[in-house]
């Protein structure tokens, strides 16, 4: 999988996820086996500038390349901007996003609400294009509800434009998460550009993704939700990918060791106060479903300092690994 200069070392990525794919996430998933991880999304209103989300979202300190950074915005004097910003501070390939179907988004018609308006698709990815002198992506949705998907001609404009890669969740803005990815809708843009195609919707499994790459063509694979509490899982699929066999689970022992890692990056990244509040939701991903985790969520939400958390996370493993030296996640999953 190539993306202007970058040649990947594979085709699995991190899908871009607003409060999740920090820092600390996508270095974490990179070093689990994803090729790419794409930033949460940042607002193009200059305004946010110097606020401290956006600095924090801004830092790639010690990330693995490339940086990919997700711009956000439905005016294209601002949107460029924010390209050009980013690609100041670090940003080697920039993202837009037309696909999120947030409603505080939408309703300033931006992320998926604009792939109402193809003309000004046209403008906002030519803008960014022109705006800056690294590959510019673009992540859609398959059109704006069932009666109205155009994601084959955006994908037309989009190769126009200069894009260099495009993804797709497999679902209208309408459907937000529920219902069957549509493969078929990607398989048949897949068929009709020449620029390289991410699949993305769905993919929980190893199997699964095996299989999406097979239905749709695509040239790699995007992976978000099913990633949280489990980014292990980029290896998983690489091996499977490579041999057809599937890797051992991890070892409970391996697992403490990566979210202890985690919660840790997360306390230096945000500071103490915030860092444990962000900790929690990670914390409750990787353990929700195992022995004793519903009481020890409930309670690990009432901690208020680093040194309570991280305890509460030690007692919990060692009972954990009490039980099994590994942990096992049947064939669906809460992350599904």
């Amino acid at each position: 999988m190539q993306i202007g200069p970058y040649q990947l070392k594979n085709n699995l990525i991190v899908a871009p996820m607003a409060g999740v794919t920090d820092r600390p996430f996508r270095m974490l998933c990179k070093r689990m086996g994803a090729g790419m991880a794409v930033s949460e999304m940042v607002a193009s209103n200059s305004l946010l500038y110097g606020s401290e989300k956006t600095k924090r979202r801004a830092n790639h300190d010690g990330e693995v390349d490339p940086i990919s950074v997700q711009i956000v915005g439905a005016d294209a004097k601002m949107l460029a901007q924010a390209a050009r910003h980013n690609v100041d501070h670090g940003a080697q390939i920039i993202d837009i996003n037309m696909g999120c179907p947030a409603k505080k988004i939408c309703n300033v018609m931006a992320g998926s609400a604009l792939l109402q308006n193809e003309p000004l698709v046209a403008e906002l990815l030519h803008a960014v294009v022109s705006a800056v002198d690294v590959p510019v992506t673009l992540k859609i949705r398959t059109g704006w509800d069932k009666s109205n998907r155009n994601a084959i001609r955006i994908a037309h404009i989009a190769e126009d434009s200069g894009i260099q890669a495009l993804a797709i969740h497999g679902r209208t803005r309408a459907c937000g998460y529920s219902g069957d990815a549509e493969y078929e809708t990607i398989a048949a843009v897949k068929a009709e550009v020449r620029i390289p195609i991410i699949a993305n919707g769905d993919i929980t499994t190893p199997e699964k993704a095996k299989y999406v790459l097979a239905a749709t063509g695509a040239d790699a694979v995007m992976i978000g939700r099913a990633a949280q509490g489990r980014p292990w899982l980029f290896r998983e699929i690489e091996h499977f990918l490579q041999t057809g066999e599937h890797l051992i689970s991890p070892e409970v022992s391996e697992i403490h060791r990566v979210l202890t890692d985690h919660v840790i990056d997360l306390y230096n990244f945000y500071g103490e106060y915030t860092g444990l509040r962000v900790a929690r939701k990670h914390i409750s991903w990787y353990t929700k479903g195992l022995i004793g985790s519903a009481q020890f969520r409930h309670r690990m939400n009432q901690l208020e300092t680093p040194a309570e958390q991280q305890a509460a996370v030690n007692d919990f493993f060692a009972e954990l690994s009490s039980h099994s030296e590994r942990l096992h996640y049947g064939e669906k999953t809460e992350h599904e």
